[in-house]
């Protein structure tokens, strides 16, 4: 008999992202991708879900630390190529602090799901943010915060024909705040319509559970930075700990996902590749974060008064 040449129906990447998110006790990687090489690196390996970070955008983009230089249409390019070379391939991808005002974070959703992003994160720093994964993180209070996620909705809610976009509510309030308190800004978050939360730079086994016990039934997505402050754990471990989904950043490119050999071993959350690399202040320096900072200092700005 002849082999069937049916075409594989088409689904939303937003419905792909919510089904493959389904699947019991599996937490599903999502590599860090950055550009079109990344991507097609990724999508060798066999990865279901990529994830496009800030950080790493705002570096490959505009040659910048991640210290808010990347706008909307930096990171809405990028998520439309990357997510475009394969539409079977899911992409969750960051939006920063939602770029302006409830409005704007409106239009960012539609623009994003134009785009064909199939889920993204929204933080709850200030404008003038930072990678989560560097000191002097300040928050906006509980109240700006909600109102961010509640433009989420709204702008998804807005969208002609609808759309299951992921909203994902992400806190850098742990250094800042406290563990509790940023618990409660992501229960809070999952009662204005998230669907999913994200404890930025969480640092135990301990926890990561007790958040997934408390968050649910909304999932909780973790973030590994290779250096960074959440230590390295394994998919089989957090998808036994109820994790949902788990995004692998490599802060060095040549050594990490530029690099094929390296890519191959992310599937399995070799240790060979968290080793790589510089920690993320390192690699922002590189970036020209020094002399972000020098420049803050002699206009009389306050912003790394306490480092970064």
């Amino acid at each position: 008999m002849a082999e069937s040449t049916t075409p594989e129906a088409y689904m939303k990447p937003a419905t792909r992202l919510r089904k493959l998110l389904s699947q019991p006790n599996i937490c599903i990687q999502a590599p860090g991708v950055y550009d079109g090489l990344c991507a097609r690196l990724a999508i060798e390996q066999g990865f279901q879900v990529m994830y496009q970070g800030g950080s790493m955008t705002t570096a490959a983009r505009l040659g910048k630390a991640d210290l808010a230089f990347a706008s909307l249409n930096d990171f809405a390019q990028n998520a439309q190529m990357i997510a475009n070379i394969d539409p079977r391939i899911p992409l969750i991808a960051d939006a920063d602090v939602g770029f302006g005002s409830p409005p704007n974070i409106a239009r960012m959703v539609q623009m994003y799901d134009s785009c064909g992003v199939g889920g993204f994160h929204i933080e709850d720093q200030v404008t003038n943010k930072r990678c989560g994964h560097l000191k002097g993180k300040e928050v906006v209070d509980m109240e700006t915060w909600k109102s961010r996620i509640r433009a989420c909705v709204i702008g998804r809610d807005s969208i002609y024909g609808g759309s299951e976009i992921l909203i994902i509510a992400r806190t850098d309030s742990l250094a800042v705040e406290g563990y509790q308190a940023a618990l409660g800004r992501l229960l809070a978050a999952r009662e204005c319509g998230a669907d999913m939360g994200f404890l930025e730079a969480i640092e135990t086994e301990e926890q990561i559970k007790n958040a997934v016990r408390v968050l649910s039934p909304m999932p909780l997505m973790v973030n590994l930075v290779s250096n960074g402050k959440t230590p390295w754990f394994s998919p089989e471990e957090l998808g036994e700990w109820g994790v949902k989904v788990s995004s692998k950043i490599i802060n060095c490119p040549r050594q990490a996902l530029f690099n094929h050999n390296a890519a191959r071993y992310l599937p399995r959350g070799c240790g060979k590749v968290k080793a790589q690399g510089l920690e993320p202040k390192g690699f922002f320096d590189v970036m020209g974060l020094q002399r972000e900072m020098e420049i803050d200092k002699l206009a009389g700005g306050e912003s790394f008064a306490n480092g970064a």
